[in-house]
């Protein structure tokens, strides 16, 4: 993929993550209800998809295929915000986001095995 993904081309992309191949006419129907969006910019956010190498376009029907997983973009994502927020350091984004809200015993139980597997 070439460059990241805007939140809106996101809103795409979660359509094929959830739904697997489909046609453009359906993504923009399922963004339509979901968002709000016409079809004329549905049809341009696939493009630009297309274009940064995140969606493939095969015939009949305009159908689409992603590219690349939510996993990969979650990765890129989660480096460009440690990288641009907390001066590319994981356990500062970690100490913040735990800072943020009270974790119930089940949540840290799981953080902690998390933790171990890491190790």
């Amino acid at each position: 993929m070439e460059n990241r993904l805007f939140d809106s081309e996101l809103k795409v992309m979660d359509v094929l993550w959830r739904e697997g191949d489909c046609t453009a006419s359906h993504i923009a129907e399922v963004l339509g209800q979901e968002v709000g969006w016409n079809v004329n910019t549905t049809y341009t956010l696939i493009k630009r998809c297309i274009g940064k190498g995140a969606i493939r376009r095969t015939e009949p029907k305009f159908m689409c295929h992603a590219l690349v997983s939510r996993e990969a973009v979650q990765d890129a994502e989660t480096d460009a915000l440690i990288g641009k927020l907390f001066d590319g350091s994981a356990d500062k984004l970690f100490a913040a986001l735990l800072g943020r809200k009270k974790l119930s015993a089940e949540q840290i139980g799981r953080l902690k095995e998390i933790v171990d597997e890491l190790e």
